[in-house]
């Protein structure tokens, strides 16, 4: 199934309105579907460069608002809608201990999810369900999103086909080291 998603999604971006289809694709991974928009938006920038900065300029705000429909399950109907969701995604047995980490690291959890390859729709209905504030969850997932896309798009714009194999291999990896990296340069200067 997971296999004919994908198929799908790809044969989108061929089409003539594949815009429309990235904006739905990236609002809907943000909160309930399960291919990311990168599937979209990595064939879209290679056949037309020159629409690179449009083409993530639209999956970020599509992902943006998605995240708030994420962040609206979690906080008013986590039970009937937020929590299927995730337990469909195999992370229900979680949610406890996730929720009590949650409240220490909840910037750093939306930022992480926003640029890796972490679902990002378990982070937003988990923002919602814990409770983070609205704007701290909107401008993290702002940024996250804009880091993810511009970059992707930027490489994608300066090395054509040949930088795609590391973006859909090893991007999320590279992604998680610089948060890592991020993270520890921000606990060094507060701690030392």
């Amino acid at each position: 199934m997971l296999r004919r998603l994908y198929d799908w999604t790809m044969a989108l971006a061929d089409h003539p309105k594949a815009l429309w289809w990235l904006a739905l694709v990236a609002f809907v991974e943000a909160s309930v579907f399960p291919i990311p928009p990168d599937v979209l938006m990595i064939p879209m920038i290679l056949a037309r460069p020159n629409r690179a900065w449009l083409i993530a300029g639209v999956a970020l705000v599509a992902s943006v608002l998605g995240g708030m429909l994420g962040y609206a399950i979690g906080a008013l109907a986590f039970d009937s809608i937020g929590q299927p969701i995730l337990a469909s995604m195999g992370k229900a047995e979680a949610m406890d201990a996730f929720n009590t980490k949650f409240s220490d690291f909840g910037f750093w959890a939306v930022l992480t999810a926003g640029v890796t390859p972490f679902p990002f729709k378990v982070i937003t209905i988990m923002s919602g369900w814990t409770g983070m504030p609205l704007a701290t969850f909107v401008a993290t997932s702002i940024l996250a999103r804009a880091l993810r896309f511009y970059i992707v798009a930027g490489l994608l714009r300066a090395f054509g086909a040949p930088i795609r194999e590391f973006i859909e291999k090893r991007l999320g990896l590279m992604f998680i080291l610089l948060i890592t990296l991020l993270g520890g340069g921000i606990w060094l200067v507060k701690f030392l």
